[in-house]
C-alpha cells in the first residue's frame, strides 16, 4: 500500500516544478533532468537553471517539503547528468544530423536552434559551447547541431565538459551557499529564480553588444 502511494506521489509529479521533481526523486532526479535537457531534443522545456539552484538550496534543509539532499552527491549527480547529456546530443546530431530537429513542430525548439546555430558561426566553436550553458532551450539544441555542424569531437568534449562543470556545480553551490547564509530563504525563490534566469542570459548579451561594437568600428575604420 505504502509503496502504491510513492509511486503515486511520484506519477504525480510537476515535472516544470523544481521543488516537485526534488521531493519526488532527490538527487537521481536532478541527474535525469539534466541528461534529459542537455541530451534530448524533448527535454528543451525542463527547469534546469532553477532546479540546480533549488537543489543546492535544499541541501540545507531549506524549503517547502521539507526535503534535505545531500550536497557531495548531489554536485556529482548534476555533473554527471550534464556532461553525459551533452555528449549524448553531440552523438545523436553527428549520426543523425537534422533529421531529429525536422520532425519536430516545437516553434520554440527551432528557435533555439537558429540561435545555436548563429552562436557557432559568430562566435567559434570554444566560446559558443561555453556561452550555450547558459541560456534555456539554446543548451539543448547546440549539441546536436555541433554534431550536425561537425565541430571536432575533442573540440567539443574538452569545452562542453569547462561550460557544463561551470554550469551545473556553479549554479548549484551558488543555491547552497544562499540556503546557508539566508534564514527562511525558500520564501523568495521564485523572485530568485527570476534573477537566474535574467543573470544566465547575461554573457549572451554581453557577446552580442561586443559583436555589434566591433561591427561598427569596422564600418567607421
Amino acid at each position: 500500500m505504502a509503496t502504491s502511494l510513492s509511486l503515486g506521489s511520484q506519477l504525480a509529479v510537476n515535472v516544470l516544478d523544481a521543488q516537485s521533481l526534488l521531493a519526488a526523486f532527490g538527487v537521481l532526479g536532478v541527474g535525469i533532468v539534466m541528461f534529459a535537457e542537455t541530451g534530448l531534443l524533448i527535454g528543451f522545456f525542463l527547469p534546469g537553471d532553477s532546479l540546480l539552484f533549488t537543489a543546492g538550496l535544499l541541501c540545507t534543509g531549506s524549503g517547502q517539503h521539507g526535503v534535505k539532499l545531500s550536497l557531495p552527491l548531489l554536485l556529482v549527480a548534476a555533473a554527471v547528468g550534464a556532461l553525459t547529456g551533452s555528449q549524448v546530443g553531440y552523438l545523436l546530431g553527428r549520426k543523425a544530423g537534422g533529421a531529429l530537429l525536422a520532425r519536430s513542430r516545437s516553434a520554440r525548439l527551432h528557435e533555439g536552434a537558429k540561435r545555436a546555430e548563429e552562436l557557432l558561426e559568430r562566435y567559434g566553436h570554444a566560446k559558443a559551447i561555453v556561452l550555450a550553458r547558459f541560456v534555456p532551450v539554446v543548451r539543448t539544441v547546440l549539441n546536436p547541431m555541433a554534431g550536425a555542424l561537425q565541430v571536432p569531437a575533442r573540440t567539443f568534449t574538452l569545452w562542453q565538459v569547462v561550460g557544463g562543470l561551470v554550469w551545473s556545480l556553479g549554479l548549484t553551490l551558488g543555491g547552497y551557499a544562499l540556503g546557508s547564509s539566508v534564514p527562511n530563504v525558500d520564501k523568495y525563490l521564485l523572485p530568485m529564480i527570476a534573477v537566474i534566469v535574467a543573470v544566465s542570459l547575461t554573457p549572451l548579451a554581453l557577446e552580442l553588444l561586443r559583436s555589434r561594437r566591433a561591427a561598427k568600428e569596422g564600418v567607421r575604420g
